[in-house]
């Protein structure tokens, strides 16, 4: 495993090993030892999800306002541009955004740390993700900040005419209205 530093303070990708032959391929998607051993810090992870996302869906920006949440992103099936905000109000990183493209061919996996604003489009139909939280999703604390934020000016891949979002997602404040009070 090796684990490559993002812009973004505390924020990682994570790239496993893969192991090749005429049956197929074979990685260690997770190992709390190995990640632990590479990171040089211990993550407690407590839930695993899992989405089934229509090609040009996009989910997010979303975070807990209490009970933040660590998340170790991967991507089962498909291909998505995955996207984290820094909204932690003391980091140098602050109000920064960090994008990639996760897919089912690399295999690399996104840590998030707790305190990010976290979304993805999913740019292939019937696009699997799983994710790992460090904490239990609280329905409560779930909100979330506006995907085409100008201040963010978040470069989505896709012309936003394609993008299918949720109502809620649809009427999501803005990263100033939130957190430059």
């Amino acid at each position: 495993m090796k684990v490559i530093e993002t812009p973004l303070q505390d924020c990682y990708i994570i790239e496993p090993e893969i192991f090749y032959d005429h049956r197929g391929e074979f990685l260690e998607a997770y190992n709390k030892r190995n990640l632990e051993s590479a990171l040089g810090f211990g993550i407690d992870f407590v839930q695993d999800n899992h989405s089934v996302s229509r090609q040009y869906v996009l989910r997010g920006l979303h975070y807990q306002n209490v009970g933040p949440q660590a998340k170790l992103i991967r991507v089962i099936k498909g291909r998505i541009q995955d996207v984290v905000v820094d909204a932690r109000e003391e980091s140098p990183t602050f109000g920064k955004h960090f994008s990639m493209i996760l897919d089912d061919v690399k295999h690399q996996q996104l840590l998030i740390p707790k305190g990010y604003l976290h979304g993805f489009l999913a740019l292939e139909e019937q696009t699997i993700i799983t994710y790992k939280c460090d904490d239990f999703y609280n329905a409560k604390a779930d909100v979330g900040i506006i995907y085409n934020d100008d201040f963010l000016d978040i470069d989505w891949v896709v012309d936003s005419s394609k993008i299918i979002l949720s109502e809620k997602d649809k009427n999501l404040p803005t990263f100033q209205e939130v957190f430059c009070k």
